[in-house]
């Protein structure tokens, strides 16, 4: 499920997914993700742009939303 999500990813957005960082399983079955893609890649890595998207799958692994939550830059820490 985690390979496939990632390849969705890439494939709607063109963008490389470089990790997903969480995985939550909803009541209902359906899956909640959270992907980390690379936006905007520059030298040094550090200051590469990243995004946080946030995936839903139903039951069956079958994308049902995604939307970016946010952007930010490698090198900085989260705020929250």
């Amino acid at each position: 499920m985690l390979r496939s999500a990632r390849e969705t990813i890439e494939e709607l957005t063109g963008l490389e997914a470089e990790t997903v960082s969480s995985v939550v399983r909803g009541e209902d079955g359906g899956w909640t993700l959270h992907v980390e893609v690379v936006e905007l890649r520059k030298i040094p890595d550090s200051v590469s742009m990243l995004g946080s998207y946030e995936m839903t799958l139903d039951s069956d692994g079958e994308l049902t939303a995604y939307r970016r939550l946010r952007r930010y830059e490698r090198g900085k820490a989260d705020p929250r």
